[in-house]
C-alpha cells in the first residue's frame, strides 16, 4: 500500500505566513495531503505521533487476546479469535507503514514504544480474567475504535485516511463478534451471565477512558480538529460511543456500572458519571495492572525476530543486486 521510498520525502519549506495559509486552504478545501507535498513540521510531528500510537495499540493489543486462543470454548470460538489478532497485525503494519511516509521509520517507532516515550491506548494494560473479557473487549473495545477511527477515513492525510478504510470495515466484525459473545452468555445459565456482567463491570470505564483526556485537559485537540486531522473532540465521541452502547446492553439484559447513568430528554443523550481521571493518568504513565508486562513481551518479540528482519533485508539486498546486475549486462 505505501513505500518506504517515500521516507523523508516531505519537501521541508519555510514556514511563513504565506505557506501556511496555502496549506491551511488546502485542508479547508478537503484536499488529500500525499506525502511527497510541503507540510508543517507541527502538522507532520503530529501525524507521526497519532498514527504510531494508533499503530502500537493494534499490536500490543493482541496481548490480552492472544492469551485466551488455546483456552477458547469450542474451535469455532478459537477459529475467530485467531482471524481477529491475525486483523490486529495487519492493522499495525498498514499503520506504521502510512506513519513511514511521514520521514519515520519502523524501528524508530518501536524503540520510542519500547523505551515509554511513545504511548499505545491505556486500554491494553488491563488484564483477561476470564472468557467474557473477549466478549467485552470486541463488543466495547472494537466498539470504541469503531467510534474512533471512522472519521479517520476522512483525516487529511491520504495514507493514513486510506489505511482507516479497510481497518473499520475489520473492525465492525470484531465488534460484532465480541457482542455476539457477550449476548451468548447473557442468555446463558446464571453463572454464565454473572461472567458477562462482571466482565462489562471491569471493562466499562477503561473503555471510556480509549478517547483520551476530556477536551479541557487535550493539549492538542483544537489544533488537530483545524487541520482535519480530528473530525470530533474526544468528548464528542465519547458521548456518541455511550449513545450507541447502553441501548446494546439492555437489549441483552445487562446493567451498566453507572449508577448516574440516565437518560435526558431534551439533549437527546444519556448522562453519565465522571471518569476516574487519576486511574487514566496513572496508567498512560505506565501504572496499569498490565504496563510492565506488555512492554516485557512486547521487546521479547522484537528481539526474537531480529534474525527475521535480517534476513528479509539480505534477501531484498540480493535480489535488488541481481536487477542491477542484469540491468546493466541489458545494457
Amino acid at each position: 500500500m505505501y513505500s518506504q521510498g517515500l521516507i523523508g520525502a516531505n519537501a521541508t519549506t519555510d514556514e511563513d505566513e504565506e505557506f501556511l495559509a496555502r496549506f491551511q486552504a488546502r485542508i479547508d478545501a478537503e484536499e488529500k495531503i500525499e506525502p511527497n507535498d510541503a507540510m508543517p513540521e507541527g502538522y507532520r510531528r503530529t501525524l507521526v505521533r497519532q498514527i504510531g500510537q494508533h499503530a502500537h495499540s493494534e499490536i500490543v493489543g493482541m496481548l490480552p487476546e492472544g492469551n485466551w486462543i488455546t483456552r477458547a470454548p469450542s474451535l469455532r470460538r478459537k477459529a475467530a479469535l485467531l482471524a481477529k489478532i491475525q486483523d490486529e497485525g495487519g492493522h499495525g503494519l498498514y499503520l506504521y507503514a502510512a506513519a513511514e511516509t511521514l520521514g519515520v521509520s519502523r524501528d524508530e517507532m518501536t524503540e520510542e514504544l519500547l523505551s515509554g516515550k511513545a504511548k499505545y491506548s491505556s486500554i491494553f494494560n488491563y488484564p483477561t480474567l476470564t472468557w467474557a473479557d473477549i466478549g467485552a473487549i470486541g463488543w466495547l473495545v472494537d466498539g470504541a475504535a469503531i467510534m474512533n477511527q471512522i472519521p479517520l477515513c476522512r483525516c487529511s492525510f491520504g495514507p493514513y485516511a486510506r489505511a482507516m478504510i479497510r481497518v473499520c470495515k475489520e473492525e465492525s466484525f470484531h465488534q460484532r463478534q465480541g457482542y455476539e459473545i457477550m449476548m451468548t452468555l447473557a442468555k446463558g445459565t446464571p453463572e454464565q451471565k454473572e461472567l458477562a456482567q462482571d466482565a462489562l463491570n471491569r471493562w466499562w470505564w477503561p473503555s471510556l477512558m480509549m478517547f483520551g483526556p476530556s477536551d479541557s485537559a487535550s493539549e492538542h485537540s483544537d489544533q488537530n480538529m483545524k487541520w482535519k486531522i480530528k473530525r470530533f473532540t474526544n468528548d464528542q465521541l465519547r458521548q456518541n460511543f455511550v449513545n450507541a452502547t447502553v441501548p446494546q446492553g439492555e437489549h441483552i439484559g445487562l446493567k451498566m456500572p453507572d449508577p448516574d447513568l440516565k437518560w435526558n430528554e431534551k439533549t437527546g443523550d444519556y448522562e453519565f458519571g465522571e471518569i476516574n481521571w487519576d486511574e487514566f493518568w496513572r496508567v498512560v504513565k505506565g501504572g496499569g495492572p498490565m504496563n510492565r508486562e506488555r512492554i516485557a513481551a512486547r521487546r521479547k518479540a522484537w528481539e526474537d525476530g531480529a534474525w527475521v528482519r535480517e534476513a528479509a533485508m539480505a534477501h531484498a539486498q540480493k535480489r535488488q543486486a541481481r536487477r542491477d546486475a542484469a540491468s546493466v549486462a541489458a545494457e
